[in-house]
C-alpha cells in the first residue's frame, strides 16, 4: 500500500492544500480552496479521482489546530475517511514551527506552511494520532464561554471596587476576601455612603446575613464616611455594576449546572471533588482538559501536557534556568494554581509540602508550583485507579516508592571510563567529581558492610 501525505494550511475562509508521497516528492502541487460547500465538493472530487487512479493508496491528512477554523475541513475529511482510505489528524502548531526552523528556511507563506505540515507528518508519523475526535469537543466550547463570563465578572468586580473607594470606602473592609453576596444586595439598595446613612435599621436588617447590630454599624460608618462621590451618577454606576455581577453569577451557575449534567464522566468528577482543594468548577475544568486519563502513559506525561514539568539548561560546568516549563495552554494551569492555593491552606498533605518548600527558601509561587505538580500526580493516580482521595494510601505509596528506589548508584554516563583527575577540567568540575566520588564511596561501603534496613536508615539520615 502506497502512503501519501496531505498537508492543509487553514486560514480564515480558505485553505492551502498539497500532496506528497512519503519520499517527500510532489504528487499534487499546492492549490487553494474556499471553506464553502463548493470548495468542499472540489476537494472530494479530486480525492475520488486520485483513489480511482491509485486504488492501493492511503492518504494521511493533517491540519494545524487554529482555534476552530480547521473544524470544517477536519469534519469533511473524517466523513470522507468512511468511504476512502483517508486518515486525518490535528497537529500542534509548535511541532510544525520547530520543524520549519530546523529546515532553516527564511520565508514562510501559506503554500510553504502546507508543505511543512505534509513533511512534518512524514518525519514524525509515530507522534501523530489519526482520526481521534477530541473528548468533550462540544463541552469545551461551553467551558470556554464560562471562562469568558468569569473574566468579565472579575473586570466588573475590579471596577466596582474602584467606584466604592470614592462613593462608599467603608464598605471595602467587608470585601478583602471577595465581595459577599450580602454586600452586593446592600449596594444595590444603598449604593453610596450618603444613601446608606439615611437607611433604617429594621429595613437594612431584612437583607440576609445583615443582623440588626451589623446594620447599625454600617449606617454609623456611612454617616462618618469620607466618600468624595455621592451624586446620582455614581449611585447609578454602582447599581449597574452590581446588577451585571449578579446576572453573570447566575449565568455562570446555570452554565456550570448544564455542563455538569451533560458531562459523560460524573464518576470522575466526584472522584476529583473528593480531594480537598478541588471544587466542582475545577473538577469539570480538569476533566475537560484531561479528557481520558488513558491518553497518558504515566503521571510525567500528564505533567508535561499541563506544562508543569521542570526545564533547565545544563552544559559543561553549569546548570541554569531551572523553572516550570509553562508550555501549552495557560487555562488548565490556572485551575491547578487556585486548587493548590486552597489545598495549601486546607489540605494537610499539601500544606506539609508547601511549608517544607517555604522553609527550604522557595518563594510563595515556587512553593505553589511544587504543590501543583504534586496535586496533578495525585489526580492521575485517583483517575487511573478510579478511587476517591485517600491521604493515608498516598502516604503509604510514597513510603513504598522511597523504599524501592534504594541507594542511587552511578552506572550511567561513566560506565565505560571512571572520572580521570588528570583531564583538563575546570576547578568547578573537579570539585563536582570529588564530591560525587566521595558520595559513591560512602554508598559502596554501606552496601558492602550493612544490612538493607540499616542501609536505608543511614541513607535517609
Amino acid at each position: 500500500m502506497k502512503e501519501y501525505s496531505m498537508g492543509i494550511d487553514v486560514s480564515k475562509g480558505y485553505a492551502d492544500i498539497i500532496l506528497l508521497n512519503f519520499k517527500k516528492e510532489l504528487v499534487e502541487k499546492s492549490f487553494q480552496l474556499d471553506d464553502t460547500s463548493a470548495g468542499h465538493r472540489v476537494l472530494k472530487t479530486k480525492l475520488e479521482i486520485f483513489f480511482t487512479n491509485n486504488p492501493e493508496a492511503i492518504i494521511y491528512a493533517a491540519l494545524e489546530s487554529t482555534g476552530g477554523y480547521e473544524n470544517n475541513w477536519y469534519r469533511l475529511l473524517r466523513n470522507l475517511g468512511e468511504e476512502m482510505a483517508i486518515q486525518v489528524a490535528r497537529l500542534n502548531p509548535i511541532g510544525v514551527k520547530h520543524y520549519w526552523k530546523a529546515k532553516m528556511e527564511k520565508n514562510i507563506t501559506d503554500k510553504i506552511s502546507a508543505k511543512n505540515i505534509a513533511e512534518y507528518q512524514i518525519v514524525h508519523k509515530e507522534k501523530i494520532g489519526y482520526s481521534k475526535e477530541p473528548c468533550f469537543s462540544s463541552l469545551r466550547k461551553q467551558w470556554k464561554f464560562v471562562r469568558m463570563i468569569t473574566k468579565q465578572k472579575t473586570q466588573f468586580y475590579n471596577q466596582l471596587e474602584s467606584e466604592l473607594y470614592l462613593a462608599n470606602p467603608e464598605m471595602l473592609i467587608h470585601c478583602r476576601n471577595g465581595v459577599p453576596k450580602w454586600v452586593l444586595q446592600v449596594l444595590k439598595k444603598y449604593p453610596t455612603a450618603e444613601k446608606l446613612s439615611k437607611a433604617k435599621v429594621n429595613i437594612l436588617s431584612k437583607i440576609p446575613y445583615v443582623t440588626a447590630m451589623k446594620a447599625e454599624v454600617l449606617i454609623s460608618n456611612a454617616k462618618r464616611s469620607v466618600a468624595s462621590a455621592g451624586d446620582e451618577m455614581a449611585a447609578n454606576l454602582i447599581v449597574c455594576l452590581v446588577e451585571q455581577i449578579q446576572s453573570q453569577e447566575a449565568l455562570i451557575k446555570s452554565q456550570m449546572d448544564y455542563i455538569e449534567a451533560k458531562c459523560e464522566l460524573p464518576r470522575e468528577i466526584e472522584i476529583l471533588k473528593s480531594f480537598i482543594g478541588i471544587s466542582t468548577y475545577t473538577a469539570i475544568g480538569l476533566m475537560l482538559e484531561i479528557g481520558t486519563v488513558d491518553r497518558f502513559e504515566d503521571a510525567k506525561h500528564l505533567a508535561s501536557y499541563f506544562g508543569l514539568h521542570p526545564v533547565y539548561k545544563e552544559s559543561g560546568d553549569g546548570r541554569k534556568g531551572v523553572h516550570m516549563s509553562k508550555q501549552g495552554r495557560s487555562e488548565p494551569r490556572a485551575l491547578l494554581y487556585m486548587a493548590a492555593k486552597t489545598a495549601a491552606a486546607r489540605n494537610p498533605q499539601i500544606k506539609e509540602i508547601f511549608t517544607k518548600q517555604i522553609k527550604q527558601g522557595k518563594c510563595y509561587n515556587s512553593a505553589i508550583g511544587v504543590c501543583m505538580h504534586k496535586i496533578l500526580r495525585i489526580v492521575y493516580g485517583m483517575l487511573k485507579n478510579k478511587e476517591m482521595y485517600n491521604p493515608e494510601k498516598e502516604k503509604e505509596y510514597q513510603e513504598k516508592i522511597t523504599t524501592e528506589k534504594g541507594p542511587k548508584i552511578d552506572t550511567g554516563l561513566r560506565r565505560f571510563q571512571p572520572p580521570d583527575q588528570s583531564a583538563p577540567i575546570s576547578r568547578k568540575q573537579n570539585k563536582k567529581r570529588k564530591e560525587r566520588e566521595k558520595a559513591q564511596n560512602e554508598i559502596n561501603s554501606l552496601i558492602a558492610g550493612s544490612d538493607p534496613r540499616s542501609l536505608e536508615t543511614k541513607l535517609r539520615l
